[in-house]
């Protein structure tokens, strides 16, 4: 949960992390954006310090946003 999360990032950050960046959507719905981008045009993810519609970013980007949030990355 919260906590869980919470303790990780202070983990990270006290082991010279230095930046963070969360998306708090699952695959699911990553993956229907993709099928019906008309459907999900208010979709927001954060890529490497900045926001962006998820239907207007490439495929390929797309793919890989769907792979790290698998993993959990």
């Amino acid at each position: 949960g919260v906590n869980k999360l919470r303790d990780m990032t202070k983990t990270y950050f006290e082991n010279g992390g230095m930046e963070v960046q969360f998306n708090i959507v699952d695959t699911a719905t990553l993956r229907a954006a993709q099928k019906e981008p008309e459907k999900y045009r208010d979709l927001v993810v954060r890529i490497a310090g900045y926001s962006a519609y998820f239907v207007e970013l490439g495929r390929d980007l797309q793919d890989d946003i769907i792979r790290r949030n698998e993993l959990m990355i």
